[in-house]
């Protein structure tokens, strides 16, 4: 039985606790069918990590490995695998309906795997999988806006949280598409993070959006990708949006919402959860590795550029419960990751 490195829990307990997250010796899995086996070589964090770490779950038999952003190189295939060969170096965000990559060898599905960037690091690509996924689904499919520049020409959206991980390569995909793209920041930092991200101005979330945005020359906006507190912003976002236009948020809400603020501009609001297509085994779930392909092309053509913004190293517990302190801080600016197991 060969055994291999990972961090794990068996409790799920707050980041301060010094069990909340622990170094761990597993057995190193095979795969079947579709699977691939990945040799890790760097992990992204994400907020994910820390709501499933917080998860109120009974203590567990055996331990659960989170981390749902992986960059390495393929050791083994499935079967049943017609993508990937052993050798090739990949990017993904995995299925949480299974165990995460915060292990040396990983299993995923190549159904959702894409082909590593050339011209990027192995860090520097796994800042990219969960939050490219969840920004182009958001973008592209939720919220149905054209991948032509000029249907976008004079079209807006406005992006609330655009300096997280989601918000830096929304920001990006939306002015690839010739969007008129506004942010929401609050600190000189993350303002400055976003501008240099492409972002044509940015508004504070802790203000009205409909005041800021007449400042800018703008009466409403044509779209709205909700990252932060759905249900606080609901009021504002309600308020912003053009008749006829669509919100997605990808963020639970505690409260019932008020769809009714919407109904007389004939509103759309959808939401979007990167994980819906693994985790029900949907037809269209090899969708995933080719837009994962595509920003890859386009990252290799400089067209976009990696979120990576903090790395640390190496991947033990104790570094990735920096990053979920962080994380849990709500300070975070775009990605942080960790490479390298000792």
């Amino acid at each position: 039985m060969t055994k291999m490195k990972a961090v794990g829990l068996y409790n799920h307990l707050p980041i301060d606790n010094q069990e909340s997250l622990v170094d761990l010796e597993i057995e190193k899995p095979r795969p079947t069918k579709q699977d691939l086996l990945v040799r890790v070589e760097a992990i992204g964090m994400n907020p994910v990590d820390s709501k499933v770490r917080e998860s109120n779950g009974e203590k567990l038999t055996e331990p659960k490995i989170l981390g749902w952003d992986v960059s390495g190189i393929v050791e083994e295939v499935g079967p049943e695998c017609t993508l990937f060969q052993p050798g090739d170096k990949v990017y993904y965000a995995g299925d949480i309906t299974r165990q995460g990559g915060n292990s040396e060898f990983h299993l995923v599905d190549e159904r959702i795997v894409g082909t590593k960037p050339e011209s990027l690091s192995f860090a520097e690509a796994a800042a990219l999988p969960l939050t490219t996924i969840t920004a182009y689904e958001s973008l592209f499919d939720r919220l149905a806006i054209s991948s032509d520049s000029d249907t976008n020409k004079g079209k807006t959206i406005l992006i609330i949280g655009a300096a997280g991980g989601v918000g830096s390569i929304a920001t990006q995909l939306a002015k690839k598409v010739g969007m008129t793209v506004i942010g929401t920041t609050s600190r000189p930092e993350t303002k400055e993070w976003v501008l240099n991200l492409g972002a044509d101005a940015t508004i504070n979330h802790y203000e009205s959006f409909t005041s800021q945005l007449q400042e800018l020359g703008f009466s409403s906006v044509d779209y709205i990708l909700c990252l932060n507190a759905t249900q606080k912003h609901w009021g504002n976002m309600a308020e912003a949006i053009a008749p006829q236009g669509k919100i997605c948020s990808i963020v639970e809400s505690d409260e019932p919402l008020d769809l009714t603020l919407l109904k007389n501009k004939s509103v759309s609001f959808v939401w979007e959860f990167m994980f819906t297509r693994s985790m029900f085994q949907t037809e269209d779930m090899i969708n995933q590795h080719y837009l994962l392909n595509e920003v890859a092309d386009s990252i290799d053509q400089n067209e976009l550029k990696t979120t990576l913004n903090k790395r640390l190293t190496p991947i033990n517990a104790e570094n990735v419960k920096a990053a979920h302190r962080l994380l849990e801080s709500g300070a975070a600016i775009g990605k942080i990751v960790i490479e390298k197991f000792n």
